[in-house]
């Protein structure tokens, strides 16, 4: 790790990694100006879609029947949650209702459409890959890690500006 923060210095970042060490990502050595630019884009782009991320993470634990939150390279299986999903009218309406968030953006009725969308969503984002395009078996990247760690770090830190200085006031005409 020590060479490959080495390289990264230069280009003002670092290796770090989350609690558990089982996810590694890029972070700033100094938080200069175009840093803290670069981490309030991320930070609005979580928030931009926390809600149904947060919604779909509690559809996948319940119908998973996961007591624990969901991790990298956690396999989930599309024809499983289908199958949990069509034997239970209420997660067919958490269903509708997420998958017709802007974030997932799907206008579909078919249960199947609907995950499948959602599932092309989270690929393109980086939250799972699918190993084989041939099957609809999909894996957790350490995005999710990520994520939920940017969660408690809001949760956590709620209280502090994110913000250092306050916004600047145009005079009125």
């Amino acid at each position: 790790l020590q060479a490959i923060d080495n390289y990264l210095r230069p280009l003002n970042y670092r290796i770090v990694s989350n609690e558990t060490q089982a996810v590694y990502y890029a972070g700033f050595c100094e938080m200069n100006r175009d840093a803290r630019s670069q981490l309030m884009n991320q930070f609005k782009d979580i928030i931009s879609s926390l809600l149904p991320l947060l919604e779909w993470l509690q559809l996948i634990q319940e119908t998973q029947g996961r007591e624990s939150t969901l991790t990298a390279g956690d396999y989930i299986r599309l024809s499983e949650i289908i199958t949990r999903v069509e034997d239970n009218q209420s997660l067919q309406q958490r269903l509708n209702q997420l998958s017709s968030d802007r974030f997932f953006n799907c206008k579909s009725d078919s249960i199947d459409l609907q995950l499948k969308q959602i599932f092309r969503r989270l690929k393109e984002h980086g939250y799972v890959r699918q190993p084989n395009a041939g099957q609809q078996i999909f894996i957790a990247t350490g995005k999710i890690d990520y994520l939920i760690d940017a969660i408690r770090f809001i949760r956590d830190e709620e209280h502090l500006p994110v913000e250092d200085m306050p916004p600047v006031q145009q005079e009125l005409l």
